[in-house]
């Protein structure tokens, strides 16, 4: 069969669900039949999925008949996210339905069952669905090369939320063993949103052998996004962050009564119920229809949640970024983002939740937490509108990960350090990767290295006759139990004291509650009774009051483009321009600025110092986001502490960072001396922020992925303290006996280019030297410093009042003395 004949099965097919084939599909289908790799790259919901899912039903039909169907993988289908894996899962599954294949498409993931796992042992389905750690696993079984050696092609689905982070790194890996399995016959393909380094994505995924003659395909549908700004009916002149999100819960509900289905984002699971909560409190006949996604819930309640979302049943569903990518619920006609996405590829990829079809229109409503976040949403839609969106950042050289992936390959039988040092050097994170480096990765799993040479425990690989093994089966086990490159504070299972699974909280949460303490989790307000058996019993409680579980990683950086972005919305409003309806409604917080003090234009860098009941404040503004802040504010507050004696306190937010004294400071000579100097730079950085902490940390993260800490078997997790002193004592060996250990190197690294973005930090730097500084004293905190006040406030409690309520007095004090000004 010809492939233009191949190409008219696929169309036909189109044309029986009454959809359009675009042309991105049949040229994504004709290169993949001319055995061509590539990067897809189209709007969500344009259906990407299909561009490369048909193509190998084509390849099987131009081969076989229909019904030659043999008990071999042929297709990997990667993802990054469990619930989109169930998703694609069943469209695919769908299509083999329908064409009358009889193949089977499997789906594989920390949640797929042993049985389930055995039965697709025994029987390999012809395609899987799976996630990079699920993949890993499979790569520590012994039969691997047997179970793997028939694929035909890998597809990465939603690549640009796996490059630049180790997972992204731990898919090129387990694609370079793949390549050399199928004799370099595997096809690799890629499908990504847009991001602002489309070219450099196709070389991490494909590798350095095959990304030179693959192919690019870009839609060139163009996604309508409308972005609507939710405004509060009066801005407060003195706006303070989280305050304002809730206050207009009563025009966010109109939008979810009007709509069919809903999906409300948050940045945050502790967020989400919150959000929840209120949403509830406010509209009691949403029970039943509403629901509530997030990471941490039970995988039974998610799976409940995302079955009724395909079905329709729901009217609204609170959640976090764990619905965020390729999910494809069509009855979902709204979308509503609570407070600031930090990255404009985040709010295009949570519009395309709505709408998604081809030539849909995909809503998104912004609900600023704080008047302020107004510019941003503007900010947003414009960068949507211009097309630009964050570049991902590629890793290389992660040490931690390749030890972790030579001790999978020991588990399922061995290697060869030669040939898979090949296969290593064609991807490229590790294409740079000296000979020393890799003779310290096998000498490291083989004897610990220099320091723990003397721990068997540390020795897990041996050198049999040129073959790097693993033949004891306690070390195989506690290896398989620790795989993957997600880490983070032990997770404890919530369990209804009268049965059911609820999902997990931190260790570092529940370690802070007592018997009859009350919290929100999963929908539910629960009294916390004991922890048995590393298990957190609760029971349902009708009271309405109660914590709410933090999670770490809630945090997220305000891109470098998104800065940018807000910059230049300053820049229009310092000329005149408020074209954006967010400026409109914020002209009277910009306008008070301007009258205490100024808006600083892109060629300026603000400064305000003021004195109140706290002490000596200096409110530097710089809109560069908080990871920035945290550096550079450590950065000014060292240099000034040079010049004189004096102890500060910091606060800060994504537009700028506080210094508090309780004496006055000598900004002025400060700023004489070049305070911004690139001088020995990195130097004060490292005297002026704890260097050796934050890279402390940041080993625990290493050694624990290197496979130096074990979390522990399931249901017997290691408690967080236990983990975190196992990691300090050694790291201080290290530190100590071993100060060329490579992965005491890598988190230092990791501290410099991931924690502290170096290179962004530098452009700032660069940025600031390159504008006039303007050092403005003000008689009062003014609208731009008032929310990083707040945030100090909040830190220290500075009285018995409720925070809020002092809050709104202080606010209030402020809005009178200027107007009586």
């Amino acid at each position: 069969m010809t492939d233009k004949a191949l190409i008219k099965i696929g169309e036909d097919w189109f044309k029986s669900k009454n959809w359009e084939t675009f042309d991105f599909q049949r040229e994504a289908w004709s290169a993949y039949l001319e055995g061509k790799s590539g990067l897809l790259n189209a709007p969500t919901g344009s259906g990407k999925t299909f561009a490369l899912w048909i193509p190998c039903l084509l390849e099987f039909l131009r081969d076989h008949e229909p019904y030659d169907v043999k008990p071999e993988l042929q297709i990997l289908w990667i993802t990054p996210l469990r619930a989109l894996a169930k998703d694609i899962q069943r469209a695919m599954q769908l299509v083999c339905d329908e064409m009358d294949i009889r193949w089977k498409v499997g789906l594989r993931t920390g949640e797929t069952t042993t049985s389930e796992r055995q039965r697709q042992k025994k029987i390999a389905p012809q395609a899987l669905v799976i996630t990079p750690e699920s993949l890993h696993v499979l790569l520590s079984q012994s039969d691997y090369p047997n179970y793997l050696k028939n694929i035909k092609s890998i597809i990465v689905d939603e690549w640009h939320e796996l490059i630049g982070t180790k997972r992204g790194v731990a898919t090129e890996l387990a694609i370079s063993r793949i390549k050399k399995l199928t004799e370099n016959r595997l096809k690799v393909w890629g499908i990504s949103a847009t991001i602002g380094n489309l070219p450099q994505a196709k070389r991490v995924l494909l590798g350095e052998d095959l990304y030179k003659d693959a192919v690019s395909i870009k839609s060139n549908i163009e996604k309508k996004i409308e972005v609507t700004s939710i405004m509060p009916e009066e801005v407060e002149k003195f706006p303070w962050s989280g305050y304002l999100g809730i206050k207009l819960l009563d025009k966010v509900l109109p939008i979810i009564h009007q709509s069919n289905t809903t999906l409300l984002f948050t940045n945050t699971r502790s967020q989400t119920e919150l959000w929840y909560q209120a949403i509830l409190k406010e509209a009691p006949e949403l029970a039943g229809i509403i629901a509530m996604h997030h990471g941490s819930m039970d995988q039974n309640i998610r799976g409940w949640v995302e079955d009724a979302l395909h079905e329709g049943k729901l009217k609204l569903v609170v959640c976090t970024s764990s619905l965020d990518l390729g999910v494809d619920f069509r009855p979902v006609d709204t979308v509503i983002q609570i407070g600031g996405p930090k990255g404009v590829s985040r709010f295009q990829q949570r519009a395309g939740r709505s709408g998604h079809g081809p030539g849909e229109v995909s809503k998104i409503y912004f609900v600023p937490t704080h008047s302020l976040e107004l510019i941003e949403g503007a900010a947003l839609r414009s960068a949507i509108k211009e097309g630009k969106f964050e570049q991902r950042k590629p890793l290389e050289k992660c040490l931690d990960v390749l030890v972790q992936y030579l001790v999978t390959l020991s588990v399922s039988g061995g290697f060869r350090p030669l040939e898979i040092l090949q296969e290593i050097k064609q991807t490229y994170c590790y294409r740079l990767l000296s000979a020393d480096e890799w003779n310290w990765a096998l000498e490291f799993i083989t004897t610990g290295g220099s320091t723990l040479g003397e721990y068997d425990e540390f020795s897990r690989v041996y050198n049999d006759d040129g073959v790097y093994k693993i033949i004891n089966n306690k070390a195989a086990l506690r290896h398989k139990l620790s795989i993957g490159t997600i880490v983070g504070d032990p997770a404890m299972s919530v369990k209804l004291i009268s049965g059911g699974h609820l999902g997990t909280v931190e260790e570092s949460f529940v370690s802070k509650l007592n018997p009859g303490d009350r919290f929100w989790f999963a929908g539910q307000n629960l009294e916390f009774i004991r922890i048995k058996d590393l298990t957190v019993l609760v029971k349902k409680s009708k009271r309405k009051s109660g914590l709410t579980p933090a999670w770490g990683g809630g945090r997220l950086p305000l891109s470098s483009l998104l800065s940018d972005q807000i910059r230049d919305k300053l820049q229009r409003a310092v000329e005149g321009d408020y074209s954006d309806v967010e400026l409109q409604k914020i002209k009277p917080i910009l306008d008070l600025q301007n009258k205490m003090s100024m808006i600083p234009d892109k060629d300026s860098l603000l400064i305000e110092k003021v004195e109140t009941e706290h002490g000596h404040h200096l409110f530097f503004f710089t809109f560069e986001g908080m990871f920035v802040h945290e550096v550079l504010a450590g950065l000014i507050a060292y240099r000034i502490s040079r010049l004189q004696k004096i102890t500060f306190s910091i606060s800060m937010n994504d537009y700028g960072f506080e210094l508090l004294s309780d004496q006055e400071i000598a900004i002025e000579e400060a700023l004489e001396l070049d305070l911004f100097s690139e001088e020995n730079i990195y130097q004060d950085i490292n005297e002026s922020i704890n260097m050796t902490e934050m890279a402390q940390r940041k080993f625990r993260d290493v050694a624990t992925i290197a496979g130096l800490i074990f979390q522990g078997y399931p249901g017997k997790n290691i408690k967080a303290r236990h983990l975190q002193a196992s990691s300090g004592i050694l790291y201080r060996a290290f530190k100590e006996y071993d100060q060329n250990n490579l992965l005491l190197k890598q988190s230092m690294e990791e501290v410099m280019t991931l924690q502290l973005d170096q290179s962004r930090f530098m452009e700032a730097i660069r940025r600031i030297n390159s504008q006039q500084i303007i050092l403005k004293e003000t008689q009062k905190p003014t609208p731009f410093a008032f929310p990083i006040l707040v945030d100090m406030i909040r830190r220290e409690r500075l009285s018995s009042e409720d925070v809020t309520d002092r809050i709104l007095k202080m606010q209030m004090q402020l809005e009178r003395s200027v107007g009586s000004d």
